[in-house]
């Protein structure tokens, strides 16, 4: 086996875009989830209106692309809004099943025959990002230091993506350090409390919506922008629990926690593909009980059960605290 092919991919893994790509969402969550306990299971809600506001926009407005993010944010904020109007004053749960539902209902819209000649229904989109990669300012070759080399396109997206993820790290880090913030805490730990104080706690709870369904509609633009092209598939239920396992894998309500669960995450799932499809190839383990096709679906089965150890013996995450998974669900 090629262990120095197997850990070079899975280090450089921590530095692509999907793993920014879902450092953002995560964030995201971690507004809601994490500093105001809001169990929103919908994420992918979020990412799918930013990325399909940007191409859609571009495609059949003819708008910059910096006007289809603009579009993509205010998408977000609507959706927020229609969201949290009619489940914020209900209990965690009803807005869990809330937001996984409202998940599936943004996709299958896009899918919808309907609406085929504005999404693409199931074939997607593309051709949206010119003016994105008129923009890369890297000539052609590879940069980089060691294996952790990329060609001109990978470190415009890599730059692009982890510039995003600081600023989002770094404006989530001044507004909890705010009044602002340390209300959106004390909403979590007691909601009723606040309320007594005189705070207005649905208009506080819709602000952490809006906040990180725009962080996660970022996330989404980001991905279907530096890949060129979009389609439903992109975002489905399962994207929302990738963002949560990188959430409470790095540590809920600690600013680095997601961006560093993101990337553990992401390297920990090309690892134990590569160590697979190698066990398999080499005869290790006979294809009567595994073949290459079933590679992928064992990989998930075993970080899965690493996420429920992870819950049993450390389920504050790396740098959580075990006090901060406290929520008042009243």
């Amino acid at each position: 086996m090629d262990w120095g092919t197997i850990l070079d991919n899975s280090i450089s893994q921590m530095l692509r875009p999907l793993t920014a790509v879902f450092a953002l969402a995560a964030i995201g969550l971690n507004v809601h989830f994490g500093y105001t306990g809001l169990l929103n299971f919908g994420q992918v809600a979020f990412m799918a209106v930013g990325g399909y506001g940007v191409a859609i926009s571009v495609l059949e407005f003819g708008v910059p692309l910096w006007v289809g993010v603009l579009i993509g944010i205010g998408a977000a904020v609507a959706l927020a809004a229609l969201l949290g109007v009619p489940t914020l004053r209900l209990r965690a749960d009803y807005l869990a099943i809330v937001t996984i539902a409202a998940g599936e209902i943004v996709r299958l819209t896009i899918m919808a025959p309907t609406f085929r000649d504005t999404t693409g229904g199931s074939d997607g989109l593309s051709g949206y990002n010119d003016d994105y990669t008129e923009l890369n300012p890297f000539n052609r070759g590879n940069y980089g230091i060691g294996f952790l080399k990329f060609n001109a396109p990978a470190t415009w997206n890599i730059v692009v993506g982890w510039t995003l993820v600081l600023l989002a790290v770094l404006l989530v880090w001044l507004l909890m350090r705010s009044p602002w913030g340390r209300v959106l805490k004390a909403i979590r730990e007691d909601e009723d409390a606040v309320r007594a104080l005189g705070k207005n706690v649905f208009a506080y709870k819709m602000q952490s919506l809006i906040l990180g369904g725009v962080i996660g509609a970022f996330g989404g633009m980001y991905l279907v922008i530096q890949q060129g092209s979009v389609i439903p598939g992109n975002f489905t239920p399962a994207q929302t629990f990738y963002a949560y396992v990188a959430l409470i894998l790095g540590g809920t309500a600690r600013i680095w926690g997601p961006v560093v669960g993101s990337m553990i995450l992401w390297a920990l799932i090309v690892f134990t593909e590569e160590v697979l499809s190698e066990l398999v190839a080499n005869g290790y383990i006979s294809s009567s009980l595994m073949s290459t096709n079933q590679v992928s679906q064992v990989r998930l089965m075993l970080v899965g059960l690493g996420l429920v150890l992870l819950m049993i013996f450390r389920p504050q995450g790396i740098f959580g605290d075990r006090n901060e998974l406290m929520l008042d669900e009243r």
